[in-house]
């Protein structure tokens, strides 16, 4: 078993949203419960289009008198515009706050022990001005940080982990098959329910109404998902994101964000079936694709 590491995470983005409204605001726009988010609490949640099409994801912790919103560093800005077009009269401020705070992650369960945290998704603590808490989604991708820029180097040092790469943090989000919001969901596209945000975590069932709820709800109790992102085990040189995905000459999907041998694939689940029950492979590019179930699945 690898030691456990640390890992800066360049590509991410803070937000601060201060306000005495700043729960509530945030609460009718994202899909999961704001009112859980707590010094000891992190959430993982969506915002929506008004059809319910993904815009964007993102972690959210307290901070002091904030709400720090972890997110896609190079779509931050939109986040930010769109969330302030929702503003109006709601006593709430938004900041870039990316050069204040340093994103981290400790991929793994195993870090986990180091940092004293349990394996509860979302649990949170205290740590150097920041705050150390488990993947909302799922522990067994291990523990973020959200650090203050100043002194988040000796922070991480002083959790006793090893520095690491992004590389290793990437294989490991592959091979659980959890998405990397807009290189694995389509902007304007993409349903909730179809990558795997109810067992990841990032839907609340029982919150009042939220930008997009309307579908997203009508989608899970219908019964309307025909397609899952999944891993892929890769037989061949790495296809890039969009090749489709066949079986035979038909269209089973297409891939998303991929690393080496591992990726992650949009695939249609009765074709899926048809490949697992007939023997026919799936291909991408001159690639073999092998679908891989991942153990937190509901398909």
């Amino acid at each position: 078993m690898a030691e456990p590491v640390h890992v800066v995470l360049p590509s991410r983005g803070a937000i601060a949203l201060t306000g005495p409204d700043a729960r509530s605001f945030l609460q009718g726009l994202v899909s999961n419960d704001v009112t859980r988010v707590a010094k000891d609490r992190a959430i993982y949640a969506a915002f929506l289009t008004a059809q319910g099409k993904f815009l964007h994801d993102f972690f959210l912790i307290e901070l002091d008198d904030a709400l720090i919103i972890d997110c896609e560093g190079q779509r931050l800005a939109d986040l930010k515009k769109r969330l302030g077009l929702y503003k109006l009269r709601s006593k709430i401020a938004l900041e870039d706050a990316s050069q204040r705070f340093v994103i981290a992650a400790a991929p793994g369960a195993e870090a986990l022990a180091r940092l004293g945290l349990s394996e509860e998704p979302g649990r949170a603590v205290a740590l150097d001005g920041g705050v150390a808490f488990v993947d909302p989604r799922l522990a067994a991708m291990g523990a973020r940080f959200v650090l203050p820029r100043e002194g988040a180097e000796a922070a991480l040092a002083a959790t006793g982990l090893a520095a690491g790469t992004v590389d290793g943090y990437e294989r490991l989000r592959l091979e659980l098959g959890l998405p990397d919001g807009s290189r694995d969901l389509e902007v304007e596209k993409s349903i909730l329910l179809e990558n795997g945000f109810d067992e990841l975590n990032g839907v609340d069932w029982k919150k009042g109404c939220y930008m997009g709820q309307e579908l997203t709800a009508r989608t899970k109790y219908r019964g309307l998902i025909k397609k899952r992102l999944m891993p892929v085990e890769i037989d061949g040189p790495l296809p890039a994101p969009g090749t489709p995905v066949l079986l035979g000459q038909q269209e089973a999907g297409e891939l998303r964000s991929g690393q080496g041998n591992r990726a992650l694939a949009l695939l249609r689940l009765e074709q899926v079936e048809q490949a697992k029950s007939s023997g026919a492979p799936l291909t991408a590019g001159d690639a073999r694709i092998k679908p891989v179930r991942p153990a937190w699945a509901g398909f």
